[in-house]
């Protein structure tokens, strides 16, 4: 196997130079996505508790530049306008997260009413410009009263995060049909308790890491236990992160090295949610730091779900000397993420192939690329374009190969924060002026516009 580039054989529906249209259902569901923090601002206003977040990008040598979240895009404030623009682009659903401390400024407890009147506006606002709101209640920024509780590391706050669940519901559920529990819990471990590079910050604390993945995998099931008592036909998923793991040749100590990497690493959350159980490669990986399980876990973890939300931006390739972080030949984005969207491709069929999966969602999909305002007032970002063009095509391939996928969403609509990185690093589809709260589409959000209008993917 030789090391694949952005572009090869899996690539191009182009065959000897005629154009191939590429069809989407009729009922596919095109969106793009966004999180409270990263877009919000109003960080104090209007009864907000203060998030870890918050405390975490206040605290100096946290984020590059000391950007915060403050102010972000100022959504709180501007949601018609990005409503209208959304609209404009011909969305058919938009992902957004709950800020928990708006609506429950310590995690628990009092309510705060006018965080739950924002959402209230917001999703009667989608909902009249014939956008389906599509709800995560968990996008990495818990209170920090939460946290001084000791977090998702004490068991005990567990079922605050059932609570939450059930309090959004019981407001919105007879308007959302669609809502996922957590986003990418890997991502709180990991990067909160491992490498520090997000919030709370906590560094190489490895068996915490391991107790805070089992505790949020526990979270999620008591969600999903508390959305279905309130209403049993509302769909109820997650959202994880998952990026494929390649080999570096055909050789088998690659192809080993690689499984080891999946089996070990990255199906940390997908394998005890469909299979009831951790792999046993993770177990062993583990060693003495191995989470505390509770009799009962596994079944609560594993209940059924509606949907599998899949963010995806990249691949890992390894193989017997460790991973490789440089690809001759292959593009790579602002965040320093390989482009490679044949692995695309392989990851959804692999996971289809391993797991009874419930329909998909490609709820973050995108690339950062440094952008220009030309002359014009344009912004001509064509390496996002055909970044969005060849990972479009690759989720149209699998589903050719039997992966149901439902819809897909762009990370993001709109520049934003973005966590550790600040205001460096541009996803959007719209750009934002970060001092004068301007939007403008990019070239990529008019082609997005175009790719839903016309439902299908051509090149």
């Amino acid at each position: 196997m030789k090391l694949e580039r952005s572009r090869n054989e899996y690539y191009s529906p182009v065959m000897n130079g005629i154009m191939n249209t590429l069809r989407f259902p009729t009922d596919f569901l095109w969106g793009a996505a966004t999180a409270a923090y990263q877009i919000e601002g109003a960080w104090n206003e209007d009864g907000k508790g203060e998030s870890i977040w918050d405390r975490f990008s206040h605290t100096p040598g946290n984020i590059i530049n000391a950007d915060t979240g403050d102010a972000a895009c100022d959504h709180y404030h501007r949601y018609p306008e990005d409503i209208s623009l959304m609209r404009q682009l011909g969305m058919k659903a938009y992902r957004f997260s709950i800020s928990w401390p708006r609506v429950l400024p310590t995690g628990f407890g009092r309510v705060n009413t006018a965080g739950l009147d924002f959402y209230d506006r917001l999703v009667d606002a989608l909902l009249a410009a014939n956008i389906e709101p599509f709800i995560t209640l968990h996008h990495w920024d818990i209170p920090q009263a939460l946290l001084d509780r000791g977090g998702w590391i004490n068991r005990d706050n567990l079922s605050y995060f059932a609570d939450f669940a059930a309090l959004m519901v019981k407001r919105l559920g007879d308007r959302v049909r669609r809502w996922a529990t957590l986003n990418e819990p890997d991502d709180i471990a990991e990067a909160g308790y491992g490498n520090g590079e997000h919030a709370p910050g906590v560094k190489n604390d490895w068996k915490t890491v391991q107790q805070v993945i089992h505790n949020l995998l526990v979270a999620h099931g008591l969600a999903v236990q508390a959305i279905r008592a309130i209403d049993p036909a509302l769909e109820v998923g997650i959202v994880l992160g998952l990026w494929g793991v390649d080999p570096t040749s055909e050789d088998p100590t690659d192809i080993a090295a690689a499984d080891l990497v999946w089996n070990s690493q990255r199906i940390a959350f997908i394998h005890p949610i469909f299979r009831g159980h951790y792999h046993s490669s993770m177990i062993d990986a583990i060693g003495d730091n191995f989470p505390e399980v509770k009799s009962g876990d596994m079944a609560l973890i594993s209940q059924k779900l509606e949907f599998l939300g899949i963010n995806n931006y990249s691949r890992t390739l390894v193989g017997g000397r460790g991973a490789i972080s440089l690809v001759p030949g292959s593009e790579y984005t602002d965040m320093g993420w390989e482009v490679c969207a044949p692995a695309f491709r392989r990851m959804l069929n692999r996971i289809n192939n391993d797991y009874n999966l419930p329909p998909i969602y490609i709820t973050e999909n995108g690339a950062a690329f440094p952008d220009v305002v030309t002359a014009d007032g344009k912004i001509h970002d064509e390496r996002r374009l055909d970044y969005l063009a060849q990972h479009i095509t690759q989720v149209r391939l699998a589903m050719e190969d039997g992966v149901d996928v439902r819809g897909y969403f762009v990370w993001s609509l709109l520049d934003n924060f973005e966590w550790g990185h600040g205001y460096t690093k541009r996803f959007g589809l719209i750009r934002v002026d970060f001092d004068t709260q301007k939007r403008i589409i990019k070239d990529s959000g008019e082609w997005y516009s175009r790719v839903i209008s016309l439902n299908s993917v051509d090149h």
